[in-house]
């Protein structure tokens, strides 16, 4: 029954702010109005949804305000370069006391975060392939320590 994801939505204080932050992420404009703006995440499949007005304000949350953006791993790897490029930092996650991306083993996925101007969490992420002897290791691992995990196999 469920194909995918369609929407997902983001409050922000500032839309043309936004607009701008989020094409410079590389999403397309799909369509604006004076206070709301859709952006293509996957063409003619899923978009973002950008709301202008005081929701914003709503303390963050793990369950509200953050979305995770599917890369390939090589462009996870790369990321924080770019991110640099074109004018946003990453941001530690939870506990970690380091922005640089990150490997779950035993979710099976590797993810770097950042933020908006809203303060809205971001997140790059991608699936990983983990060999069985590695899919309970819980902690999060640098990508320099999984690959090192990785050649121990």
């Amino acid at each position: 029954m469920i194909l995918g994801l369609y929407e997902a939505h983001l409050p922000v204080s500032q839309l043309e702010r936004s607009v701008e932050f989020y094409t410079k992420l590389g999403l397309e404009l799909a369509w604006k109005t004076e206070d709301i703006a859709f952006f293509w995440i996957e063409k003619e499949k899923s978009w973002l949804g950008l709301w202008e007005g005081e929701a914003y304000k709503t303390p963050y949350d793990p369950s509200l305000r953050h979305i995770a953006f599917r890369v390939g791993y090589e462009e996870l790897k790369n990321s924080l370069s770019w991110l640099k490029s074109i004018g946003v930092e990453a941001v530690p996650f939870g506990d970690r006391d380091s922005v640089e991306p990150f490997v779950r083993p035993n979710q099976g996925n590797a993810s770097v975060y950042f933020k908006d101007f809203d303060g809205n969490s971001l997140e790059f992420m991608c699936f990983i392939s983990v060999p069985e002897s590695l899919r309970k290791v819980s902690d999060k691992l640098s990508f320099a320590e999984w690959e090192e995990q990785l050649q121990k196999q």
